[in-house]
């Protein structure tokens, strides 16, 4: 653990604790690091504390495009124009940010699949939460292979390649100069409907043209909405009130 000073811009932050881990293990070789953003004391949005109001909104750019992205805080960074989604309280997980997922689309039909599969237990188990730390959304085994079958049922004209790593559904692209795909969307709660590009959801594993349909089941009931359904869209944080917004920028 160390004792830092942090400075943004122009305004420095005395004494936030970071921490240094020197076992680490995962997906990425070499080095890896989280700026914690999560609702926790220890998170940095939890140290900054009423400097931010809790506040913060971010644009992870779409691969490839040489964009660059934005992380902001405080409230006057929270965009008007936004749909915004309550965020529900898991009191055995008070750092994550749990939201209202009643189903999934493809190709603008909802695919059958309980809601239930998405509530938090009583027990503090399941939910869904928006997580920039995980690279791909996980579901639960049995929506995910709702979901995914529903997915391959519209993309029978185009051809299948081996699976890849933790993705069991691939197509060999290489040649193509477009690619119709149908369209995928979370019915969050409130009625707001998140629906993605293709770019969000079809991704590329290698420079052979396999691109991946990028969700994977979890091995638990909790299902995590990672950063690749994530990018291109404007994401805010209003932890005082509450609410998690989407858009209405685009990065």
């Amino acid at each position: 653990m160390a004792i830092e000073t942090l400075t943004f811009g122009h305004t420095t932050v005395k004494n936030v604790a970071i921490g240094c881990g020197h076992s680490n293990s995962g997906m990425f070789t070499a080095a890896a690091g989280l700026l914690g953003l999560g609702g926790g004391s220890m998170s940095l949005v939890g140290q900054l504390g009423g400097q931010t109001g809790g506040a913060f909104s971010y644009c992870l750019v779409s691969r490839g495009t040489g964009s660059t992205g934005s992380l902001e805080f405080g409230r006057r960074v929270l965009p008007v124009g936004a749909a915004w989604v309550p965020l529900i309280r898991n009191p055995m997980t008070p750092s994550f940010y749990y939201i209202g997922l009643s189903g999934l689309g493809v190709g603008g039909v909802r695919v059958p699949i309980s809601e239930d599969m998405f509530k938090i237990t009583e027990l503090g188990d399941g939910g869904v939460v928006m997580d920039t730390g995980t690279a791909v959304t996980r579901l639960p085994s049995e929506a995910y292979v709702a979901f995914r079958d529903a997915f391959i049922a519209n993309t029978a004209s185009l051809p299948r390649a081996p699976a890849v790593s933790i993705f069991d559904t691939c197509y060999d692209l290489d040649g193509f100069v477009t690619v119709r795909v149908p369209t995928i969307s979370f019915f969050l709660s409130g009625g707001q409907i998140l629906t993605l590009p293709a770019r969000n959801f079809l991704i590329p594993v290698n420079d052979k043209g396999t691109f991946c349909f990028a969700f994977a089941p979890s091995s638990s009931g909790l299902s995590i909405i990672g950063n690749i359904q994530q990018e291109g869209i404007q994401i805010s944080f209003d932890g005082a009130n509450g609410f998690v917004g989407f858009g209405p920028n685009i990065c």
